[in-house]
């Protein structure tokens, strides 16, 4: 996907590579230079404007200009991106221990689905998730737009005089990202700057994938974006149809079973009774899903191997695998803690109105 949905991806997570991003040529420039180090960093551009965003939360409207004399991490983010929340903790304890020695982060809120442009959910998610930093809401994607990004996650680092001296697209590199932080804290001339390294402990979505075990990508559901679609029946789009139990699936491999309509958005469920069956290989299941109509509610089912999940259940449903679609967010299905195999995910909504958008895991 991209500015207008055709390019633009989620960096970092299974859906373009089997671990953590990585920026080759950055990595190359910034491998051995170290906070100390006689050489300078990269200058990569100066901040550009977020004169784009449509609102902000937790500050005024910030420039560039205003910003001078201070380090700037910015860091774009959506509420339903698996990649970033695995990223969010090193971002608030950078804040947290960074932000009287000169450093302000910008959390740039670029909506991937329709839902993420109501401000609503995005305050009650970003305080869901302690983002207490500024943060540009970009409804129109014209921060996006002015950075040129084209990630979920990006992160970008100015120095004291407003240049772009870093970037990081994807998870992963947080210690060479703080040490950048830290070095151009130093040069600023900021005192105090200790070289030890942020500790978290991440916790829900924020626990890392296993990247050793992960062999099932991001999946989209709506029509025409999705891989693996192998329902007997043809997907229609815009177009209520039954869709009949699938053989078995293959690996990645996913089927809706009963009345689904496949919109360009998102697949919605029609009846009370439908599902979608999965066959993955991942620690964590997660879907983004929300009812139709805002402040319904649908209640669901999760089975695994065709059993109720018992401890391998999710923090989103109970060990029968029990829950109730309120909200539109990423919802957690399955976290198992033993031996990650070959297994099938089936999700059973039991009212009509459900909408499911993307599948990730971990």
């Amino acid at each position: 996907m991209s500015d207008d949905r055709s390019t633009t991806d989620r960096a970092g997570g299974a859906s373009t590579m089997p671990g953590p991003a990585t920026h080759p040529g950055l990595l190359r420039s910034l491998a051995h230079r170290l906070v100390g180090d006689e050489d300078v960093l990269p200058v990569e551009g100066h901040l550009p404007s977020f004169d784009g965003a449509t609102g902000w939360l937790n500050s005024g409207p910030l420039t560039p200009a205003g910003l001078r004399g201070r380090i700037v991490a910015v860091d774009f983010w959506t509420y339903t991106c698996i990649n970033w929340l695995r990223t969010a903790p090193y971002v608030r304890a950078w804040d947290a221990k960074y932000r009287g020695l000169g450093l302000t982060v910008v959390g740039v809120h670029t909506p991937e689905f329709g839902f993420e442009r109501d401000l609503d959910n995005v305050v009650a998610r970003s305080r869901g998730f302690g983002v207490e930093y500024p943060i540009a809401i970009d409804s129109d994607y014209g921060v996006w737009q002015a950075f040129s990004n084209h990630f979920w996650p990006a992160l970008y680092i100015a120095d004291a005089e407003g240049r772009i001296r870093y970037h990081h697209f994807g998870e992963g590199e947080y210690a060479m990202a703080e040490m950048v932080i830290q070095q151009l804290l130093v040069e600023a001339g900021a005192e105090g700057v200790e070289p030890d390294l942020v500790s978290v402990e991440p916790t829900g979505f924020e626990v890392g994938a296993d990247w050793r075990t992960l062999r099932t990508p991001e999946t989209y559901l709506a029509y025409g974006r999705s891989a693996g679609f192998a329902s007997p029946e043809r997907a229609r789009l815009d177009e209520a149809s039954s869709y009949p139990e699938p053989g078995r699936l293959g690996l990645n491999e996913w089927a809706p079973i009963g009345t689904w309509t496949l919109a360009q958005h998102a697949a919605v469920a029609n009846e009370a009774g439908a599902s979608i069956s999965f066959r993955f290989q991942a620690r964590d299941v997660n879907l983004v899903m929300g009812p139709s109509t805002r402040g319904s509610s649908v209640p669901f089912r999760v089975r695994l191997d065709g059993q109720a999940p018992g401890g391998a259940h999710g923090f989103d449903v109970d060990a029968q695998g029990n829950g109730n679609l309120a909200e539109q967010r990423l919802h957690q299905l399955i976290r198992q803690a033993g031996p990650v195999v070959e297994r099938l995910v089936e999700i059973e909504f039991l009212g009509a109105g459900a909408e499911a958008y993307c599948f990730t895991f971990g």
